[in-house]
């Protein structure tokens, strides 16, 4: 399984560009991917995005980077060596619709599996398997990255966001929810709390 993560210009793949690729194999997660590239020419740039990625406009439109489409063949590259192609991220259809959506833009075939896996629905049915009542605002789910991470007995991710932390982060939340099992050296301290409760 490929655990991912896209920053991006904006929250449209069609209008905004892909800045930054994190990922690493869960079942070998020293093997990792990060790689950063310029926006694609013409992509909208929000101010918001940035704030979140911690990207500057200059960055985002650095001609040393790589453009959108070699980005995406690296990463599709890396992708390659492994076994299971499957993604899984918080929110995995934000990411699987911009890498789509690069692949098109670059006239590449979208190597990897359509069916994914998404951190949110993992964690709402643990949840509820737990007997716990999943939180809701403005009448739908409401566990964001911050809620999913304290349910899972891990501290917030640092800021700016960086796609490989964003990506290391959702690997633990995985691997506590699918195995009840410890992924990362960076959160050995941190407890699985229905392990301290059983």
């Amino acid at each position: 399984m490929i655990v991912l993560d896209v920053e991006t210009t904006g929250t449209n793949p069609e209008a905004h560009s892909i800045l930054s690729i994190g990922a690493l194999d869960l079942k070998n997660p020293t093997h990792q991917f990060y790689d950063e590239c310029r926006a694609w020419e013409g992509a909208k740039i929000e101010d918001g995005a940035l704030a979140v990625n911690g990207f500057t406009k200059e960055e985002a439109l650095d001609p040393a980077k790589k453009t959108e489409a070699e980005l995406v063949a690296a990463f599709f590259a890396w992708a390659a060596t492994l076994e299971d192609h499957t993604l899984a991220a918080q929110n995995v259809s934000f990411d699987y619709a911009f890498l789509c959506a690069a692949a098109e833009r670059a006239g590449t075939e979208f190597p990897l599996a359509r069916r994914t896996i998404d951190v949110h629905t993992l964690v709402w049915l643990h949840m509820t398997a737990k007997g716990h009542t999943p939180p809701l605002e403005r009448h739908h789910s409401a566990l964001n990255s911050k809620r999913v991470l304290e349910y899972c007995g891990l501290p917030d991710e640092q800021k700016p966001h960086n796609a490989l932390t964003g990506a290391l982060w959702h690997a633990e939340v995985v691997s506590r929810i699918a195995y009840t099992k410890k992924l990362l050296p960076d959160f050995e301290s941190f407890d699985i709390p229905w392990q301290m409760k059983s």
